[in-house]
């Protein structure tokens, strides 16, 4: 397989090999390979925990267990108020 990068690419494999940490532009893909693979499976995770929580979420509406919105925004401004408040 050949590959052809555009300059800005090869110009971050270049800077990664002159960090001393890759021995060859090939370490550097295989390493983005393999973060691609850990963000694709942390991103899967996060996908299957939010539609459960919408699931669960969903379900507490369904039995009438939710909260009026005008109520949440308003507990949302009082908490952003005082952690602006903290802030200072």
């Amino acid at each position: 397989m050949n590959i052809t990068f555009k300059p800005e690419e090869e110009r971050l494999i270049q800077e990664r090999l002159k960090s001393g940490k890759y021995g060859s532009a090939y370490e550097v893909i295989v390493e983005a390979l393999r973060l691609l693979e850990e963000r694709d499976k942390q991103y899967k995770k996060w996908l299957e925990e939010t539609r459960e929580k919408v699931a669960v979420g969903m379900a507490q509406l369904d039995r009438g267990e939710g909260i009026d919105g005008e109520v949440v925004m308003a507990r949302l401004r009082d908490k952003l108020k005082k952690a602006g408040e903290n802030q200072e």
